[in-house]
């Protein structure tokens, strides 16, 4: 497999010229801009080599929904992207080994079902109709089979009983839930009478067989990534993730099970104290490869690139002089090597490695975030995507010595009418002189000799980073359309920065993310086109815990923005679903650890608040629930803090619904926007030092 030397570069937005239109005239991004916006995803490359098939997301605020649509593109020969779907929502398209055939999901009928179509789109023909529904389509290499996720009735062996059960439990007046374990709600939902098993028939039409019956959801939960199961290249086995811990709410300990793709016994093949996810097998059926964690109970360790070998039974984690998650990987075609993606300083970078292990080279790199790695038969042309702060994702393609050359251009003309930035980067020393990485946008029509407020972007987790990538749920290029310079550190506890970065957080909360924070404010503050004086600062989950911490501890901001915010960590320990990240992040619950729970609650600095603060909060939130948003909202009202709380009735961790979306970012907006104006000056206080 040849290297692609020259993808190793800065891959910067190339703005179309439009004939008239000087580059002082583009429009701000605002948030009418970022909701015309195609959103691309899930791309699947043709066994014959010759097209791409993809997902594709838009945004229709007036019926208030998002669907999606199937589309299609050639590899060669310059065509443009077709459309193939149009009724319904359609996604997760997926070949057949003959490239004849697509088969994706649908909810065309009135149930999210398994179609299949020509790759024209012509020939619908619905494949599934179970009264589960289905999801999540992979078809087994010899093209006879396919397997799906579908969330039953465990003690069900037929349709006829998960039908029975469905129609028991609709009609039934008693709503009550009775519990006995914990676990019991997670996400957006309470644990219901169903599990989410994995599902095997034949393409052709026959019986339905549950690969994973019993008590337990396959795969677990998971907030994206690649597919937790796979199936075998003979298409006699089905690789798949199961946590079979008894205590789901505290373990992260997932393992991979095998099981015959007809169905049968299941057999756990991982026996890692922390997480393994992602199987893979080698095209030659020799190895399965996944993702693995080796710390049980911490979410946020260092995900690893291990390879089983399935003859010996050996396992060999091949990443691990590689100081940074490995968030997804591809074989190459010969099973000698592995393409995988890595996340550094704020980018997704390709790297090769040999599936024996040693050293890895970079082949995508540059002010880019690249994934989805695809090759062609011949091994000379690889397929990805690729997106950075100033540009959406779109689909791209490299071919041995040949430049990357756009598959797709769907946001081209829309970018082309606004006055899109690039990030900007700088470094500071924070605590113990660790450099700190920040990304910083600078408003449209930009002027140096003017001076701009300031927002403080501050990102969840808070294991997480702000990175060259595009967000649409806090978008820089919209908040900098409202005239703000928008700076979004990396503190301590970020990733891509090595391990120990984000470690150094763990039981230290408000410690040196705090000051890693606040070293950013100062060199910012510096600038001569900053106004010092006109300062906010935003954060989501644990970026909204830092608002609140940040409230307590110091009043150089004339506003904040809280959503979703962790404000009293002993109840929160108590209310949120997912135990071991309290116990891992605070070194146990708060009766055992009640010392850092004092020490980093926001809620025990409640007489130190004086900033003007905003409130946002969805109610079906069960990672931070709503309580957390409503007891920060009573604190300030009761400290007579100018402040507004906006609960989200039908909304989660995240705002999703887009007529939501459009409530969020204008309340958003206004908010900051009132005080930081020039007139507006909140109530003097005396400073607070920094704990």
């Amino acid at each position: 497999m040849p290297l692609f030397r020259r993808c190793r570069r800065v891959v910067l937005l190339t703005l179309v010229c439009v004939v008239g239109i000087a580059f002082g005239q583009k429009k701000p991004f605002d948030l009418t801009a970022m909701l015309r916006l195609n959103r691309i995803s899930d791309p699947q490359l043709s066994p014959d080599g010759k097209m791409v098939a993809f997902t594709v997301m838009t945004i229709d605020v007036a019926a208030n929904t998002k669907p999606r649509q199937i589309w299609i593109v050639p590899l060669e020969g310059g065509g443009e992207p077709r459309q193939l779907t149009r009724e319904g929502n359609n996604e997760r398209p997926r070949w057949t080994p003959d490239s004849k055939s697509i088969l994706f999901v649908s909810t065309r009928s009135g149930a999210q079902q398994i179609w299949s179509m020509e790759p024209d789109g012509s020939k619908p023909k619905q494949l599934t109709s179970i009264v589960t529904e289905a999801s999540g389509v992979t078809i087994s290499p010899d093209g006879k089979r396919m397997i799906f996720l579908s969330s039953v009735y465990p003690d069900c062996l037929d349709e006829a009983c998960n039908k029975r059960k469905l129609d028991e439990e609709a009609a039934s007046k008693v709503k009550a839930r009775v519990y006995t374990s914990l676990l019991y709600r997670h996400w957006t939902e309470y644990q219901g009478k169903r599990r989410q098993h994995l599902m095997s028939a034949a393409i052709d039409g026959g019986d339905v067989k549950d690969l994973t019956p019993g008590p337990r959801d396959v795969p677990p939960f998971s907030l994206g990534g690649p597919d937790d199961y796979a199936i075998s290249p003979d298409s006699r086995e089905v690789a798949y993730v199961m946590n079979g811990d008894e205590n789901l709410a505290t373990s992260t300990n997932a393992d991979i099970y095998v099981v015959p793709l007809e169905g049968g016994e299941s057999k756990k093949i991982t026996n890692n104290p922390g997480a393994d996810l992602s199987p893979a097998y080698s095209p030659d059926g020799k190895y399965l490869a996944y993702r693995s964690q080796t710390k049980a109970g911490y979410e946020s360790d260092r995900w690893r690139l291990t390879v089983l070998d399935r003859t010996t039974g050996r396992y060999d984690s091949i990443t691990d002089g590689v100081d940074r998650n490995v968030t997804s990987f591809t074989w190459t075609l010969d099973s000698k090597r592995f393409f995988f993606v890595t996340e550094d300083r704020g980018r997704h970078n390709v790297q090769q490695i040999a599936s024996t292990g040693g050293g890895s080279r970079p082949i995508i790199t540059g002010s880019i975030s690249a994934d989805d790695v695809q090759f062609t038969r011949d091994g000379r042309t690889i397929v990805y995507t690729e997106m950075s702060g100033s540009k959406p994702t779109e689909i791209m393609k490299a071919t041995s010595g040949g430049s990357p050359v756009p598959l797709t251009r769907l946001n081209e003309a829309i970018l082309a009418e606004y006055d899109v930035r690039p990030l900007e980067e700088i470094w500071v020393d924070g605590a113990e002189k660790a450099r700190v990485h920040s990304f910083l946008l600078k408003p449209p029509a930009f002027d140096a000799k003017k001076k701009y407020p300031v927002l403080f972007l501050i990102h969840g987790g808070p294991q997480g980073a702000w990175g060259e990538s595009w967000s649409y749920r806090w978008n820089p290029q919209v908040f900098a359309a409202a005239g703000f310079v928008v700076v979004m550190p990396n503190p301590r506890g970020s990733t891509g920065y090595g391990q120990k970065f984000t470690d150094d957080i763990n039981a230290d909360w408000g410690g040196k993310v705090y000051e890693d924070i606040m070293a950013t404010v100062d060199r910012v503050a510096t600038e001569p086109w900053v106004d010092s004086e006109r300062m906010a600062a935003a954060g989501g989950s644990y970026g909204g815990y830092m608002v609140n911490w940040m409230l307590g501890h110091t009043n150089r901001f004339k506003a904040f923005v809280s959503h979703a915010g962790v404000y009293d960590l002993r109840s929160m320990a108590g209310e949120t679903e997912e135990l071991w990240f309290p116990i891992w992040e605070f070194r146990g619950m708060p009766w055992e650890n009640p010392e850092v729970y004092e020490k980093w609650s926001p809620s025990y600095f409640v007489r130190d608040f004086k900033t003007p603060t905003l409130v946002l909060h969805g109610e079906l939130d069960y990672r931070v629930p709503v309580g957390q948003g409503m007891q920060l909202f009573t604190g300030l009202q009761l400290q007579k803090v100018p402040s507004k709380m906006v609960l989200f009735p039908d909304e989660g961790h995240w705002i999703g619904k887009p007529q939501n979306t459009v409530l969020w970012y204008q309340t958003f907006l206004d908010w900051v926007i009132e005080w930081t104006k020039k007139q507006q000056t909140p109530p003097a206080v005396p400073a607070t030092p920094a704990q």
